[in-house]
């Protein structure tokens, strides 16, 4: 049986015939609950759209909490033979690295290398690679992946830095005429706080590949990751990159990607990548059997991943060294009206804690619920979400956003002084 058939609606439907045989009718089994039957009707099974139906700009004109349970019905449908295997594997994926000056250095990625050797200086500090999870085609994808290759380069370019806080500070009377919305904006805080490294970016755009749902939910993960992890391999070894300046980015699905790739560098190398960054990392309905796929501590010397849309696009999986929850596990975040915007918000509040001055605009504290949390009753120490987040954190992280930005919360940074230590940032704040 093709194994796309179980996403549509007539192999819904067999598959709840099929399971529920008359002579076995009262049977109460474990297997017997797990039966759509027993937890769609057959209305709501009509209602489940097939996989060539389902698109992004469908899921963007739902609202947040139908948007989220439409793809979770999808998802469970999805695993419940566990025969769904991955069959796609993009050929060539476009590749681009931005300038300082707004140009882009474009290329297919098996022609990236040599363009790169053509440019001065590369690599001689920090390489971020961004790796996208979702097509450009959406507004709400193209404006996160641009916040955050813009923070970037405003944090690697010291001099443009400087010379933007120059012109802000000398303006500081006419600046305060206006209200300011966005931290991004704050050029009087990058002057204070330009503590930054120089680097390069390279964005790895996998999501324009995936033009419908269907190559997003068969995607071959491993496979897509290991091509990219021999790649970087290819990388470091040309152009002479120490692999301990490499930090990975990857968005929704492209975040497992990213995973995968580190660890392909890994087994072909022995070393270890210095960082992997997941946001949002999604559901994955496509799986080989008997073979463990997804980002996961330990694919890199630190991995952090952000949650912002835990049942929707997202998964409820710890996926990281830390997993931080931005309000709690939810199907969104505040102000996020769609599930692709919800899912894109961990990438807004990346690139807001890139910029400089920004990055430790997102204090968090342990706890297992966002109950807890509110209650103060979290524990451990503080840490930061972001761009800033501690190496030798563990563990589950919560913390409060706002729902426009800037989103960072921006309560005192210090420290809690014991492991049970209180937290009590926005004790005199009200809630979002």
């Amino acid at each position: 049986m093709n194994p796309l058939r179980v996403l549509s609606l007539l192999a819904c439907l067999a598959v709840a015939a099929m399971a529920s045989p008359s002579s076995r009718s009262n049977d109460k089994s474990v297997n017997q609950a797990l039966k759509p039957s027993q937890w769609l009707s057959p209305q709501a099974l009509e209602a489940i759209p097939s996989v060539d139906d389902l698109t992004l700009e469908r899921l963007e004109r739902m609202p947040l909490e139908k948007g989220a349970e439409l793809l979770q019905q999808v998802y469970h449908l999805s695993q419940i033979n566990h025969d769904i295997e991955p069959n796609f594997v993009p050929s060539n994926v476009q590749v681009y690295v931005p300038k300082p000056n707004g140009d882009k250095i474009v290329a297919p990625i098996n022609q990236m290398i040599q363009r790169l050797k053509q440019k001065q200086n590369f690599g001689q500090d920090e390489v971020t690679i961004i790796v996208t999870g979702l097509p450009q085609t959406s507004e709400t994808v193209k404006k996160s992946t641009r916040k955050l290759v813009q923070a970037y380069m405003q944090r690697y370019n010291l001099q443009q830095q400087q010379q933007q806080a120059q012109k802000y500070n000398q303006d500081s009377n006419e600046d305060n005429k206006y209200q300011r919305t966005s931290s991004e904006e704050d050029y009087n805080v990058l002057a204070n706080n330009a503590n930054t490294n120089t680097g390069d970016i390279i964005v790895i755009d996998l999501g324009s590949t995936l033009t419908n749902f269907k190559r997003y939910a068969m995607l071959d993960i491993q496979k897509t990751g290991e091509k990219i992890g021999k790649w970087i391999v290819q990388l470091t070894s040309e152009l002479q990159l120490p692999h301990e300046t490499i930090h990975m980015i990857g968005q929704n699905v492209g975040a497992h990607v990213a995973g995968a790739a580190a660890n392909e560098f890994t087994r072909l190398t022995g070393h270890k990548l210095r960082r992997v960054t997941g946001l949002d990392p999604s559901n994955i309905i496509a799986k080989n059997l008997y073979t463990l796929v997804g980002l996961s501590r330990g694919d890199a010397d630190f991995v952090d991943v952000i949650h912002t849309s835990v049942y929707g696009m997202g998964t409820p999986i710890r996926s990281g060294d830390v997993d931080f929850f931005p309000n709690g596990l939810g199907a969104g975040v505040p102000g996020a009206e769609n599930v692709v915007e919800a899912s894109m918000r961990a990438t807004r509040y990346f690139a807001e804690s890139v910029r400089p001055g920004n990055e430790r605009s997102f204090p968090a504290v342990p706890a297992n619920s966002f109950k807890q949390y509110k209650q103060n009753d979290g524990f451990g120490k503080r840490a930061y979400m972001g761009i800033d987040a501690s190496y030798d954190i563990e563990g589950d992280y919560l913390l409060q956003v706002n729902p426009q930005s800037p989103f960072g919360r921006n309560a005192p940074a210090q420290k809690q002084n014991s492991y049970h230590g209180v937290h009590n940032g926005w004790e005199s704040q009200k809630d979002l």
